[in-house]
């Protein structure tokens, strides 16, 4: 075989190999392996199994475990049963436990928008924080926040996620888990990294809600999102630890009440809200 031939079947082969990276599915091949603050580790966990859609939420947890290793053997291990997509530590470090396009078992019974069981059609991001167990709340580091941001940006780059579909475990599961708390900065999250959504309420928002009532409050909570099957001083908490964290930290008389400023954010939410066909109204 002459040198022509041999570059003819090599520049041939070259070509194969090329059309396959472009047209392979973006979710098998290896999504940010590295990231600004390093490379991500692969720690794989054998508790995954198929999606029942395609990928339209994502949700933050905190681990409320002693240390990052602890969370990964955790959710590494097959009688645990429990798993999550990534787990970041609190130096930033990115772990990756399940592929995008593998169901991780993070959400549990949960409910969101009309959706129930959201595991199939979720992305888990499990942050290392020992949460409600410490006294006032675990904080989060700056840098360990800055590597969530980056990751969740990264995230929602490669699914259609709306902004209402960015939540924490406490917003899908009210009463039954907390996280990721009222330290986990979610305006910072909105206000530079444009993540989620976070609400500022106008003169309108605070005039429709002064005068709602229980049934009104209860009606809002349902037009946003939140499930109907717990109490409404559960979802109003619920609620405060996502868009109104401010009561967590001046006693416990407004947590679970519903005061001006959580009805006035609320009206503002249901009004800027996105619209979908699943919504329960």
């Amino acid at each position: 075989m002459d040198l022509s031939n041999i570059l003819f079947w090599l520049g041939l082969g070259l070509l194969g190999v090329i059309f396959v990276l472009l047209h392979w599915p973006r979710e098998r091949r290896n999504p940010i392996a590295t990231s600004k603050f390093g490379k991500i580790i692969d720690r794989p966990s054998p508790n995954q199994d198929d999606r029942d859609g395609p990928v339209s939420i994502l949700i933050q947890h905190f681990t409320a475990m002693d240390t990052t290793e602890a969370a990964i053997q955790r959710l590494c291990d097959p009688a645990a049963k429990v798993s999550a997509h990534y787990v970041v530590g609190e130096d930033g470090q990115v772990y990756r436990l399940v592929p995008e396009d593998k169901r991780a078992w993070h959400a549990g019974v949960s409910f969101w928008r009309g959706h129930k069981n959201v595991n199939g059609t979720s992305i888990g991001i499990e942050i290392a924080n020992k949460g409600d167990e410490v006294e006032g709340y675990a904080p989060y580091p700056q840098v360990q926040m800055d590597a969530v941001a980056e990751l969740t940006r990264e995230i929602l780059s490669r699914h259609d996620i709306p902004a209402q579909n960015v939540i924490g475990h406490s917003d899908i599961a009210p009463g039954r888990k907390p996280d990721p708390g009222p330290r986990f900065d979610w305006k910072w999250l909105y206000e530079s990294h444009d993540i989620g959504i976070w609400p500022t309420p106008e003169q309108q928002d605070y005039d429709a809600s002064k005068t709602w009532a229980d049934k009104d409050v209860r009606r809002a909570l349902t037009k946003y999102g939140y499930s109907t099957d717990v109490d409404l001083k559960t979802a109003i908490d619920a609620f405060q630890r996502h868009f109104h964290q401010e009561v967590f930290f001046k006693g416990d008389d407004g947590v679970g009440k519903a005061d001006a400023e959580t009805c006035a954010r609320l009206a503002w939410l249901v009004r800027h809200k996105s619209n979908s066909a699943d919504d329960v109204e």
